[in-house]
C-alpha cells in the first residue's frame, strides 16, 4: 500500500498501464479517447449540478459515470455519521444493498478507515497483496480474477476529513493512474462542496422552521397586546388588571424590578383609557436635579429665577386632559413630595414664581423599583403621598417569572434590531435554550441589550449557544447583590488624604464598589470617615464610596448624622 503524499506510484515504469497480453487493446484506448471520456464525464456531472444540488442525486450519478466512462468500478462514498466517529457507505454504484450495509468503518479500520483517520489519499496496487485491505464489502470471488487496484480519496470540508470516495481499478487498461487520480481529486473536491452546501442549507432551514414555529405560536396567542410581548400567566394577570382600571381616574402605582417594562405598561394604560388621544408625558424623576424639580413639573413664570427670560408650562400643565408618568418616583425629594400631594388632592398647580393657581385634569401613573412601604417606615417617603399613589398597585413580573416568554421576546428583538441596523442575524434553538436558562437580573432591558450586542458583533448569520455564551455576563459580577466597602478600602477611607493622592484613591475605590447598593450598604463610620477625608464635601465623599450625591445624602439623613 502506498501513500500519495510520498509519491504517486504508477503501475509501470513508463507511466502507463501495461495491458494484459490476453486483452486486445483497440484504438479506443488512445489518449485522445480518454480525454474525450473525461470531458464527457465532467460535462454530465456539471449538468447534474445545474439541475440539482442534492448530494444524493449528484454523487450517485457521479459514481455511475466513473464506472461507465472511465472503468473505475464499484465506486462508493463513505461519510461519517452526524455526531459520531463511525462512517458508513451512503452512496454507491455497482454494489448490492447487502454489500453497502457491510460498509461500516471506524477511524483506522482497514484502508478506508486509515484514510478517514489520516486524511491522505491511499492507493492499493494489488488488493491480494495488501493485508490491510479487508474485503469487507465486496467478496474476492465477485471481483475479476486478475490484479485489482483500490483507490481511496479523502473528502474534506474546511480541511476536516468527513468521508472517502473510493473505487476498484482493473489494472489491465491502457490508461495512466495519474489521470484517474486527477479526475478523482476533482470529483472528491466537488463532493465536499456539495456536502458543505447541504449542511449550510439544512442549518438555515432548521433555524427558519424554529422561527416560524415561534412566530406562529406568538400570533396564535395574540402575544403583542399594546406592544407588550408575552403570554405568561403573571404577565396576562398584570395586563388584565391594567385593562380593568383603564377607565378610572385614580392613580396607578406600577411596582417591579428595573427593566420590567414599566414605561410600556404606563403607555398601555394610557392607550386603553378614554384619554388615549390626549398627551402622554413621561418623566424620569431620577434624572432631574433637586433644584429643577419644581420648575420641570409645575413650570415657572418670567423672572422666577436667573435665566427665566420667558414663562414656561411645566410637565403637569402640558399633560392636561391626558396622562403623566412619573418613573422612579422613589427618587423624588421630600420637599417635592409635599407639593405633588397637594396637586393630586386639589387638582391645581402653581408655577414657580407665580401666584395664580391653574386647574389641571391629569391621570397619574407612577413607577418604582423600591419598596415604598419600607421607605415610608424609614422616613424617606411621605406616608400620605404613598397612600395617595397606592390606590391601584400593579405588580410587573420579572423576566425570571416569565421564562416561557423569552423565545417570543428574542424574536421580537431580532426583528426590530435587524431592521434598525440592516442586518440579518438569527439564533439557533440551542442559543434560545441557553437564554431561557439565564437569571436576567436586568430583566427585559438586559435581554434587549444582549441581543443588540450579539447582532452588531455577529461574525456569521446564525449564532449558536457558543456564540451567545461569550456575550453573557459573569454571574459573579451580575448577581445584582451589592456589598459593603471592602476592608482594604475602609482603611483608605479612614486615613487622611492629600490632594495629590485624591484621584488615585477614588479610582481604586470606585472599581471595587458595585453601582447598585442597598440602603444599609454603608455604616455611619464609613460615611463620616469619607466626609472627613473629603474635607466636608459630600459630592466627593459620595464619589469616594461609589454613591451618587443623592444616595449619600439619603443615607446620611437616615442614620441621623445631621
Amino acid at each position: 500500500m502506498a501513500i500519495i503524499d510520498r509519491s504517486i506510484l504508477l503501475l509501470t515504469t513508463t507511466g502507463s498501464m501495461t495491458p494484459d497480453p490476453e486483452i486486445d487493446i483497440d484504438s479506443d484506448s488512445s489518449p485522445s479517447f480518454w480525454r474525450q471520456q473525461e470531458m464527457l464525464l465532467f460535462e454530465q456531472v456539471m449538468s447534474l449540478v445545474g439541475k440539482s444540488l442534492s448530494p444524493e442525486v449528484v454523487l450517485r450519478e457521479m459514481l455511475h459515470l466513473l464506472s461507465e466512462l472511465l472503468g473505475l468500478n464499484r465506486g462508493r462514498v463513505v461519510l461519517r455519521d452526524e455526531g459520531s466517529e463511525t462512517a458508513r457507505i451512503h452512496y454507491a454504484y455497482g454494489m448490492t444493498r447487502q454489500e453497502m450495509a457491510r460498509g461500516v468503518y471506524q477511524p483506522g479500520d482497514g484502508v478506508t478507515g486509515r484514510v478517514l483517520a489520516t486524511g491522505q489519499l491511499t492507493i492499493v496496487q494489488d488488493i491480494d497483496q495488501e493485508p490491510r485491505f479487508l474485503l469487507r464489502t465486496v467478496r474476492r470471488e465477485d471481483l475479476p480474477s486478475g490484479p485489482v487496484s483500490f483507490i481511496a480519496m479523502p473528502i474534506k470540508i474546511d480541511r476536516q476529513t468527513v468521508g472517502v470516495m473510493a473505487c476498484h481499478r482493473i489494472r489491465s487498461r491502457m490508461r495512466t493512474l495519474s489521470d484517474d487520480l486527477t479526475v478523482l481529486r476533482i470529483l472528491s473536491t466537488l463532493a465536499g462542496q456539495l456536502l458543505q452546501l447541504q449542511q449550510s442549507l439544512l442549518a438555515k432551514t432548521k433555524v427558519l422552521e424554529q422561527r416560524n414555529e415561534i412566530l406562529t405560536k406568538a400570533l396564535q396567542a395574540e402575544a403583542t397586546r399594546y406592544g407588550i410581548v408575552g403570554t405568561a400567566p403573571s404577565l396576562l394577570k398584570a395586563i388584565s388588571e391594567l385593562e380593568r382600571v383603564s377607565d378610572a381616574t385614580a392613580s396607578v402605582l406600577l411596582m417591579g424590578e428595573s427593566g420590567t417594562g414599566k414605561e410600556l405598561f404606563a403607555r398601555a394604560l394610557h392607550l386603553a383609557s378614554p384619554r388615549r388621544d390626549k398627551p402622554f408625558i413621561k418623566i424620569n424623576c431620577a434624572a432631574i436635579p433637586d433644584t429643577l424639580f419644581e420648575s420641570e413639573l409645575f413650570g415657572h413664570e418670567r423672572g422666577a429665577f436667573t435665566g427665566a427670560a420667558t414663562a414656561r408650562a411645566g410637565w403637569f400643565e402640558q399633560a392636561n386632559a391626558g396622562s403623566i408618568f412619573l418613573d422612579e418616583i422613589g427618587e423624588m425629594p421630600l420637599a417635592m413630595q409635599t407639593k405633588l400631594l397637594r396637586t393630586l388632592q386639589e387638582g391645581t398647580i402653581t408655577r414657580l414664581g407665580g401666584k395664580k393657581e391653574i386647574a389641571i385634569d391629569v391621570r397619574l401613573v407612577a413607577a418604582t423599583n423600591r419598596d415604598l412601604a419600607h421607605e415610608v417606615e424609614v422616613g424617606a417617603f411621605r406616608q400620605d403621598l404613598y397612600y395617595r399613589l397606592n390606590v391601584i398597585p400593579i405588580h410587573l413580573p420579572s423576566l425570571a417569572e416569565r421564562r416561557e416568554d423569552i423565545p417570543a421576546l428574542v424574536l421580537h428583538f431580532l426583528n426590530h434590531i435587524n431592521q434598525a441596523h440592516q442586518r440579518n442575524v438569527n439564533l439557533s434553538q440551542d442559543a434560545l435554550d441557553l437564554l431561557q436558562q439565564q437569571e436576567w437580573p436586568g430583566n427585559i432591558r438586559e435581554l434587549s441589550n444582549l441581543i443588540e450586542r450579539a447582532i452588531l458583533l455577529a461574525e456569521r448569520p446564525i449564532l449558536d449557544a457558543r456564540d451567545i455564551a461569550r456575550f453573557l455576563p459573569d454571574k459573579r459580577k451580575s448577581s445584582g447583590m451589592a456589598q459593603p466597602l471592602p476592608p482594604q478600602h475602609q482603611e483608605t477611607a479612614m486615613r487622611p488624604m492629600d490632594s495629590a493622592s485624591w484621584g488615585q484613591d477614588v479610582a481604586s475605590t470606585a472599581v471595587a464598589v458595585r453601582p447598585y447598593a442597598p440602603v444599609a450598604s454603608h455604616s455611619a463610620a464609613q460615611l463620616t470617615a469619607a466626609l472627613t477625608q473629603s474635607a466636608g464635601n459630600k459630592s466627593r465623599a459620595a464619589q469616594l464610596l461609589g454613591l451618587t450625591p443623592r444616595q449619600f445624602s439619603y443615607r446620611w439623613e437616615k442614620l441621623g448624622l445631621e
